[in-house]
């Protein structure tokens, strides 16, 4: 690619990315309350315990109900901590070092201390604009705190970095930053609504609803061949890992399922549960990542917080978009 073809996709990335920034007050319901930082509360990013589950999402209110928590992932900066990506942008199609770090903002230190969760010091999510692209990482921390890991982004455009870490003797937090991927750019649509997904010959299936303000429960039956799956692995120790993003500014929810292996009560499949709160109506992209016969797969859905649409009462599919089931280490 010429020189000035390239600067003029990225710029037109750069503009995708304050574009759709620009555009999420119009595109999604407003958040309740407004989020102030990217710190997970005791049921906003993780749900470990069957009590984190229970209340998984959101808070007590004031007259004794519930309200959503706020989501991770808006912001750079958080609780004195924040992400500096180090790789801003990188080139479509091809291979690439991505360098980061986390940066403690009172002493200007990179963080080299970690409190690991579900098996890791920091998990590091990479998704596009339109959700059609999603990567779940897991980077290698060196000595100074800076941590890299290589990815691989099938198309040009604008993307989002989640790093979903818990400093040593601090709160729980997922930064976000933006990324831009240089080559030929077409942007793409959120793909259509779907409750059920297909991913190297697995056929994933969603039942329950995502409601704004309100905790529910989500279940995802595995099944490979048409038969149901019931020996799923353990993957960072536990049967499946839930992220879900809402479409426009990328708000990031990391839930976990409900019980783990070894608990006694919790079958390895075909069924995996969780338990989630929307932020707000809207649409979401939700991203499955479960392991059998010893690799991980992503499986991806489309669902409406709000009444858009009954996830329960109609089911459909849609075939999975380019490069969505991507999962590396």
């Amino acid at each position: 690619m010429n020189t000035g073809l390239r600067i003029t996709v990225f710029a037109a990335a750069l503009a995708a990315t304050f574009g759709a920034a620009y555009g999420v007050g119009g595109a999604v319901s407003p958040i309740s309350p407004e989020p102030k930082s990217g710190r997970h509360s005791e049921g906003k990013g993780h749900a470990a315990a069957v009590h984190k589950e229970q209340t998984a999402g959101h808070h007590e209110a004031k007259d004794g109900g519930h309200e959503a928590a706020p989501p991770g992932g808006l912001e750079i900066s958080a609780d004195g901590y924040t992400l500096d990506l180090k790789t801003p942008r990188l080139e479509a199609g091809e291979k690439t070092g991505l360098r980061f770090a986390v940066v403690q903002d009172r002493t200007g230190r990179k963080v080299t201390a970690y409190q690991r969760e579900h098996g890791k010091d920091l998990h590091l999510i990479v998704a596009s604009r339109d959700l059609t692209v999603y990567r779940h990482l897991h980077p290698v921390r060196a000595a100074d705190g800076t941590w890299s890991t290589p990815v691989d982004l099938p198309r040009a455009g604008a993307y989002r970095v989640f790093a979903d870490f818990k400093p040593k003797g601090g709160e729980a937090l997922t930064l976000g930053a933006d990324l831009a991927a240089s080559g030929p750019y077409e942007p793409g649509e959120l793909p259509e609504h779907n409750t059920t997904a297909k991913v190297d010959g697995y056929e994933v299936k969603l039942r329950g609803a995502l409601t704004p303000g309100k905790a529910g429960e989500l279940r995802l039956t595995v099944a490979k061949d048409g038969e149901p799956v019931r020996n799923l692995q353990p993957y960072l120790g536990a049967y499946g890992h839930l992220v879900a993003l809402r479409s426009g500014d990328l708000a990031y929810l990391h839930v976990h399922p409900n019980g783990e292996p070894g608990d006694g009560k919790t079958k390895p499949g075909p069924e995996v549960s969780f338990t989630a709160t929307a932020p707000s109506a809207g649409a979401y992209r939700l991203f499955l990542d479960f392991q059998h016969e010893g690799k991980v797969r992503t499986a991806a859905f489309t669902v409406h917080a709000g009444g858009a649409v009954d996830v329960a009462e109609k089911p459909s599919q849609a075939r999975p978009a380019e490069g969505e089931t991507g999962h590396a280490h």
